[in-house]
């Protein structure tokens, strides 16, 4: 039942980015996701060799055999919209809630988070993610791990989101 209701809020989290990704367009280079973050930057982060894939202009996405990886980006969002993180907090309070472990950082416009199922439920993942806003675009970097010895700390994702800042 935990499972469940832990799969829910993630899918919700998702949901919710997905929502506030109206308009889906192109990123700096070679106008898609792909062009965000190199397979080496990615790598670096990992510590893993890794091939990413084009899913559209608007997702990448790659794995290791111990991690998921999906480069994404959003462009044509309202400059007015709630930018404080207050859904993405409510968020990681439930995962707290049900017992997993959830840590967010800010650094200027890039938020970092990570998510630790409640024990017991691996077989959800270990989630790290940073997101870059910008007024009109959003654009991140989610690893999901099998493990949580696999998990990419925020502090080793962190350096790639700041070149993805300089790539939208």
């Amino acid at each position: 039942m935990r499972v469940i209701v832990v799969r829910r809020i993630v899918v919700g989290l998702v949901v919710v980015v997905a929502m506030m990704m109206p308009t889906y367009a192109a990123a700096a280079d070679g106008n898609n996701a792909c062009s965000l973050a190199t397979p080496a930057e990615i790598q670096t982060a990992l510590s893993s060799p890794i091939v990413m894939n084009s899913m559209g202009n608007d997702l990448c996405m790659g794995a290791t055999s111990n991690a998921k990886v999906m480069l994404r980006i959003a462009t044509g969002l309202d400059p007015t919209r709630d930018r404080s993180g207050a859904k993405e907090k409510a968020g990681l309070d439930i995962v707290r809630k049900m017992g997993g472990q959830a840590e967010a950082k800010t650094f200027g416009p890039i938020v970092c988070s990570t998510i630790q199922p409640p024990p017991g439920k691996d077989q959800m993942g270990y989630n790290t993610t940073c997101t870059v806003s910008k007024d009109t675009a959003v654009a991140g970097i989610e690893v999901t791990a099998k493990s949580q010895k696999d998990m990419v700390p925020i502090d080793k994702l962190h350096p790639v989101a700041e070149k993805i800042a300089g790539r939208f």
